[in-house]
């Protein structure tokens, strides 16, 4: 079997998906994307498939490591990403080939479901404590939420306190039954998050997700020593080697990005190299339906799985949603805050090509915004 093409599409929301066909008919689906820079990844993609077409698509591990070292300059999150999606699309193909989903090929299923959460936004107390008391009705048992709009880089004690009281109110609203992780995006500075979490802590949050921005990665073990909250990072970390620097300092859950950190092949690795340190995994996710699935493939595989993001619903997603581009949705039916084991060959879903190619005539060239604080300088989003 051999590699004949790779077309990306960019389609709505803010998503690139990928197909790769072979010359025996089988056609494999990767989502590579930097949200904000999917025209770059595309290219990206463009420049890999000169040395892919004509190559056997499950030579999976060699064609990782000649995209990710045989070129001069390595690393990123365009070059991670662009060998993410192409790394998904060949286990995809894999899968299919052998009549197996991804999951078998990586030592068989060590859990039966997946815990998922589901995200809320809401800037004021009563919103998010509502929100929250939906989602906890469609039947999750997690949330993630922003924690805040952008900061200052030692803000008020209104602005901390806001932080705190939409945390109680969701607390309040929905008991202790139910887990709230908050995420930062990065917009605390140190000083701030040693301020900030340990305020928090009463409420006893699931996790604190990316407290400060990844140029920071040195003081992650301050604020892990600063608080008794479960920290936990990674979206924008590219490799194993980004998530040493960070395991050594004592973080508690794992995200890495199945469309960003390398695909399939390397989060895998990143996982177990998780284990060792007693970390659980959490792979970011708020993209679309091939990303979820390969994620799933990894986290059913994976022994330190704790609870899987998806994207249903999210405030992204405008003019498109998760199960948009499925000809059968039902693989990612939810219950009782679970997804089931996906059963289907390679990354267990089937893409409507159709609806792909519609989508992709149009586009998109979403941009994630810039945020300001109030004296006029540029804040973390």
């Amino acid at each position: 079997m051999k590699i004949t093409s790779l077309r990306t599409y960019l389609v709505a929301p803010r998503w690139c998906f990928l197909r790769v066909d072979t010359d025996e008919g089988i056609t494999g689906w990767g989502e590579p994307v930097v949200e904000g820079r999917a025209h770059t990844v595309a290219a990206a993609v463009e420049e890999l498939s000169d040395y892919l077409i004509g190559q056997d698509p499950m030579k999976i591990e060699d064609h990782w490591q000649v995209l990710t070292k045989g070129g001069f300059y390595r690393g990123g999150p365009v070059l991670s990403s662009a060998v993410a999606g192409i790394d998904q699309a060949l286990w995809d193909i894999t899968g299919k080939a052998l009549g197996v989903p991804v999951w078998q090929l990586l030592g068989g299923n060590v859990r039966d479901r997946a815990r998922v959460y589901s995200w809320i936004g809401g800037d004021r107390p009563d919103e998010v404590a509502s929100e929250a008391l939906a989602r906890k009705n469609e039947g999750f048992t997690a949330i993630k939420m922003n924690a805040s709009a952008q900061l200052r880089l030692i803000d008020t004690p209104a602005a901390v306190h806001g932080i705190v009281d939409r945390v109680a109110s969701i607390r309040e609203a929905v008991g202790d039954e139910f887990d709230i992780a908050i995420d930062f995006h990065g917009r605390l500075t140190a000083p701030m998050a040693r301020r900030v979490l340990p305020l928090l802590e009463p409420y006893l949050p699931f996790f604190v997700e990316e407290p400060v921005v990844p140029e920071l990665s040195d003081h992650i073990g301050d604020i892990v020593r600063s608080t008794s909250i479960p920290i936990a990072t990674g979206e924008r970390l590219y490799s194993r080697w980004d998530f040493k620097k960070v395991l050594d300092q004592g973080i508690a859950v794992a995200q890495p990005d199945l469309s960003h950190a390398g695909g399939i092949s390397e989060v895998r690795r990143i996982a177990a190299m998780a284990e060792a340190y007693d970390v659980s995994l959490a792979p970011h996710c708020p993209l679309g339906p091939i990303a979820l699935a390969s994620c799933l493939q990894v986290g059913f595989a994976a022994p330190n799985l704790l609870i899987q993001e998806q994207s249903l619903g999210i405030h992204y997603n405008t003019g498109s949603d998760l199960l948009d581009y499925l000809v059968d949705p039902s693989v990612f039916r939810y219950e009782d805050g679970h997804v089931g084991l996906p059963t289907g060959p390679g990354l267990g879903i089937e893409v409507d090509e159709k609806a792909v190619e519609r989508a992709a005539e149009t586009g998109h060239r979403w941009r994630n915004p810039a945020w300001r604080r109030d004296d006029g300088s540029l804040a973390e989003w």
